[in-house]
């Protein structure tokens, strides 16, 4: 079905069923699919050597993982980012962030050197 992919009325349309996304009949958006372990690592690699701390496979999309972002982001005292379902924070933070995240009650696991 092709259709409006966005409504000035509604906001944002599923381009498959056509209704606003928040009434979308076609499909459930449920979180990506991972192994169910999330993934902390320290990368410097296409960033002049400045290390930030990478945060992946978190079951979570949308506003929630947003919301998980910032509150890393303040409990590190740092800034960063959110690109492709992968959480970026400045500096390395891999020890304060798996506390954290075990206390959210994932499996959590230092990735990398």
């Amino acid at each position: 079905m092709s259709g409006p992919v966005y409504s000035t009325q509604h906001g944002a349309m599923c381009p498959a069923c056509g209704q606003p996304l928040a009434r979308c009949t076609c499909k459930q958006r449920g979180a990506p699919a991972t192994d169910g372990i999330v993934r902390v690592e320290r990368q410097t690699q296409g960033r002049k050597g400045k290390g930030v701390t990478v945060v992946r496979g978190v079951p979570l999309e949308g506003a929630e993982l947003a919301a998980l972002a910032k509150r890393l982001k303040k409990k590190c005292g740092s800034g960063g980012t959110l690109k492709d379902g992968l959480i970026e924070i400045q500096g390395d933070h891999r020890d304060a962030l798996v506390v954290e995240l075990a206390k959210e009650g994932w499996t959590v696991k230092r990735a990398g050197g």
